[in-house]
């Protein structure tokens, strides 16, 4: 049974940083995409970030370019997801996702939630003015 574990979540000041880790508990976990995704209160969920797969491309939502990047430990099964310059409109809750493809290449489809089987429990993050 594959498992996810977000953490990192918390409140914080506009412009200030947060990095989120999520450890996943499957084998071979470089082989398969990864993706973290927000939602916040009353919105649909949204791609925030994701790699198609360890030698795949690295694709972001518009909202969060520029600012957050995903990032990946293979040896250590966590994924990362570091939150710089941070808004108030980028208070959601945020899921770490995991797909069951192993090799899949998405593309810029990667940061659907579509793609992905397992999620995480969520974090949630809180940005003030």
């Amino acid at each position: 049974e594959v498992q996810l574990q977000a953490s990192g979540g918390g409140s914080v000041q506009a412009g200030g940083s947060l990095r989120l880790s999520c450890a996943v508990s499957r084998s071979q976990f470089g082989s398969y995409a990864i993706g973290w995704f927000r939602q916040a209160p009353g919105k649909e969920r949204e791609g925030a970030s994701a790699i198609s797969f360890t030698d795949g491309g690295t694709y972001y939502g518009d909202s969060v370019k520029g600012r957050f990047t995903i990032s990946r430990d293979n040896a250590r099964n966590t994924m990362y997801l570091q939150m710089n310059s941070l808004k108030p409109e980028d208070t959601a809750v945020y899921y770490c996702a995991t797909d069951s493809v192993p090799f899949a290449n998405y593309g810029v489809s990667a940061i659907r939630s579509q793609v992905y089987n397992y999620w995480g429990q969520g974090t949630l993050v809180t940005v003030s003015s």
